[in-house]
């Protein structure tokens, strides 16, 4: 089989490929134009210099000390002191394929041309990348206005500091930089503020939280259809005329999918018993759900800027032969979006603790309370519902925003943040506490399915309700409901549509 390879070119990164990168290991090549662009801002960083133009993070301070002069005998001490001093997160650790990403967001950075880098330091990202070196990064402590407490450890590795991960065994740096056949590089006129100055470390988790919550909602779509056969549900909320009528995109796509995952289901027919309506948090699924999947589809649009834009201070701009000052590292356009997700997936915890709620109450499914298959003998899912309460009320915490919250630091320099990498990380928390109540949706419909012995399932939901109890066995009697939860999470987060 052919190696995967991508060719990073500064403006063409999509979430498609982050996910190769980070999770398939694709490696990456750099485009030689782009190459050429980090040539020409890097000869622009000495122009500059031997004109005595003071440049910030070249021969000044950064932060409060701008006004501090960085004389040239003293550039790479000044640099190694930079990556030190500012290495100052705190764990837990990032896993390997967020570094991976991270890496590879600041990689594609870099060739944007605009920050005045090294091009060995390009070069050794690359290299990380495709030998396998990965620097241990602490995950919490960046404020969002560029990641500057946790991308030091990046340029800490490549200069034989700290610690790193070479083909999955954890090191010291050096020993990592040996084994994988690097030298130590030796830092020079602004390499240290190119490192860490950048969003990399935010963007990457937002681009994460995107595909996990993407992988989420297709696996959770096929949960809800199959609880809605438990509960024998009503199927005109996902009518094509109805749904195209309203307009949104999201809430159109999410109805067809389930119409198709439902296809063949004796649902389709009149049956006994069944409601005129179902209760919202069933009837309103395909609007709340596509309701998530706008607001998915308005940060990947965002996030398509910043992962193929400088967010340097300062900016250089070799075709003008000049640097200015920049904002360019402010990403609150995509955190704000960041936000509006994590409130979507939000209501989506809501909607699925009521339907876990509803589908066990038999004044709705007409089945037996807590969908216990002997009355009186067996408790079935009476208790679980605590487990669903604590996991909702979790996901309404992480979804308060956490962009309005921070201090005014550095001499009140440093007087506004966007809390960028906390907001995805946010994000990410709810998507798997998500996993878990979706668990606990998939237990209550397959048992529910059990007891209403339903004579066809769907042809989206038949495949899923066979594989599940193969996993997990229908409920005769009482258990450990914690195995069978942690069975079903990981099931749920395996499962091949």
């Amino acid at each position: 089989m052919q190696e995967k390879v991508i060719r990073l070119t500064g403006s063409e990164l999509t979430i498609s490929q982050i996910k190769e990168i980070a999770f398939e290991n694709a490696k990456v090549e750099v485009d030689t134009e782009a190459m050429t662009r980090v040539q020409k801002a890097r000869e622009l960083i000495f122009e500059l210099d031997k004109r005595g133009v003071a440049v910030y993070g070249l021969n000044t301070g950064v932060g409060w000390n701008k006004d501090k002069v960085v004389y040239a005998d003293r550039y790479d001490a000044y640099n190694k002191n930079l990556l030190r001093s500012h290495m100052i997160g705190v764990g837990p650790e990032c896993s390997i394929p967020e570094t991976r990403t991270i890496m590879a967001v600041r990689l594609n950075g870099f060739l944007c041309g605009h920050t005045g880098v090294a091009p060995e330091i390009v070069q050794y990202y690359v290299e990380f990348l495709n030998r396998g070196v990965h620097p241990v990064i602490k995950s919490r402590g960046s404020v969002g206005e560029a990641d500057i407490a946790t991308l030091p450890a990046i340029g800490l590795t490549a200069i034989g500091e700290g610690e790193a991960y070479y083909q999955n065994q954890r090191m010291e740096s050096a020993k990592a930089l040996e084994l994988s056949g690097l030298e130590p590089l030796k830092l020079g006129p602004k390499d240290g503020l190119g490192i860490v100055s950048s969003n990399a470390q935010g963007a990457a988790f937002a681009a994460m939280g995107v595909i996990e919550a993407e992988q989420f909602i297709e696996r959770y779509r096929r949960v809800f259809c199959l609880a809605l056969e438990g509960l024998n549900g009503v199927l005109d909320p996902m009518d094509e005329s109805v749904n195209r009528e309203r307009g949104y995109q999201g809430q159109m796509e999410s109805a067809r999918k389930c119409r198709e995952l439902l296809k063949g289901s004796y649902l389709e027919k009149p049956w006994e018993g069944r409601a005129l309506q179902d209760p919202l948090s069933f009837r309103c699924q395909s609007a709340i759900t596509g309701s998530v999947m706008d607001a998915l589809a308005y940060l990947k649009q965002q996030l398509g800027v910043e992962l193929n834009a400088t967010d340097d201070n300062p900016c250089l701009l070799p075709e003008e032969d000049r640097m200015c000052g920049s904002p360019n590292f402010e990403p609150l356009t995509w955190v704000l979006a960041v936000e509006m997700a994590s409130t979507g997936l939000a209501h989506m915890s809501k909607m699925i603790s009521q339907q876990i709620l509803r589908i066990g109450d038999p004044g709705f499914t007409k089945l037996n309370r807590f969908l216990t298959p002997a009355e009186g003998a067996v408790i079935a899912y009476g208790t679980i519902q605590k487990t669903v309460s604590y996991l909702d009320t979790e996901n309404r915490m992480y979804a308060n925003p956490c962009s309005l919250d921070f201090l005014s630091m550095a001499g009140h320099i440093e007087d506004t943040a966007s809390n960028s990498t906390m907001a995805a990380s946010n994000m990410r928390k709810i998507i798997d506490n998500l996993y878990y109540m979706a668990a606990i949706e998939l237990m209550h419909a397959a048992q529910a399915v059990d007891l209403r012995e339903i004579p066809q399932l769907g042809e989206g939901t038949k495949p899923l309700f066979e594989a599940y109890r193969k996993r997990v066995p229908y409920l005769d009697n009482d258990r450990n409901m914690s195995v069978d939860i942690q069975k079903t999470y990981e099931f749920l987060k395996s499962y091949k549509a």
